[in-house]
């Protein structure tokens, strides 16, 4: 199945707070900016004072951006 299609059959009910964190320290000092690609969701963007911002309320919960050893302990 797709993302797209399994997207089409998931009902949110979102949280009131964010389940993810970041450090910004750490953030500022990543050059990649992996999490931006990684993230299906597309949930994470650096903001107008280049700061790494994210959506939780679309997260899919999928593991990939946030639990990937290469995105160091940003999250």
């Amino acid at each position: 199945m797709k993302i797209t299609e399994k997207l089409a059959l998931d009902a949110f009910k979102n949280d009131k707070e964010t389940h993810i964190t970041l450090d910004q320290k750490i953030c500022h000092n990543c050059k990649e900016r992996f999490c931006i690609y990684a993230c299906p969701a597309n949930l994470y963007a650096l903001n107008e004072k280049e700061e790494m911002g994210v959506e939780f309320a679309g997260c899919l919960e999928c593991g990939p951006a946030c639990s990937a050893g290469w995105m160091g302990s940003s999250v």
